[in-house]
């Protein structure tokens, strides 16, 4: 398994690999809804906002995850979202996802991102260090579907603290049928 990072001239595997995991899982729909979101981040969102993480076997692309940037306004403490996440339906239940997670936390601790967040799957999510958080802990950029599903996790020593102000996300996943 070979970690990388960035999704610049792999734009057409990346695609895929979320348009086909979400359509196995989701539906054909949500496959094409999750592609589209995929396309949207990766061509809107400036550099400095967005990190994407792949993992390769060989030459395959079988996981992928991204993370974008987060601002609380009145907090000084810089936060990524973790959204979307897939591994190839068939390489899934191997541990694929936990470690290409960990790299990419690895990846933002290294360059100074203060907090991860992510909206998802408490059981899967809590394996890789994520905790439930409140809206009154971490408000939403747009209303919580599940709000038991919106978790974080300090990637600092300091402990995690609930953050200050109204947060806006990137472009594109600021669009409700996301949330």
């Amino acid at each position: 398994m070979e970690f990388v990072s960035g999704h610049t001239g792999r734009e057409h595997d990346i695609h895929e690999l979320f348009r086909q995991t979400f359509a196995a899982s989701e539906g054909a729909n949500e496959g094409d809804v999750i592609g589209s979101f995929v396309d949207d981040l990766m061509k809107r969102t400036p550099e400095k906002d967005l990190f994407a993480f792949l993992a390769y076997e060989k030459d395959t692309l079988v996981g992928g995850v991204f993370f974008s940037r987060l601002i609380y306004q009145q907090d000084s403490r810089t936060v990524f979202i973790l959204s979307p996440m897939a591994v190839n339906t068939n390489r899934q239940k191997r541990g694929i996802g936990q470690r290409l997670i960990a790299y990419g936390l690895d990846e933002l601790r290294k360059k100074g991102v203060d907090v991860a967040v992510t909206y998802g799957d408490i059981n899967f999510y809590s394996r890789i260090g994520f905790r439930q958080i409140s809206k009154e802990q971490a408000k939403a950029p747009l209303k919580l579907s599940f709000p038991e599903g919106w978790l974080a996790q300090s990637l600092t020593e300091d402990d995690w603290k609930p953050f200050i102000g109204l947060p806006t996300c990137v472009e594109a996943l600021n669009k409700s049928e996301l949330w």
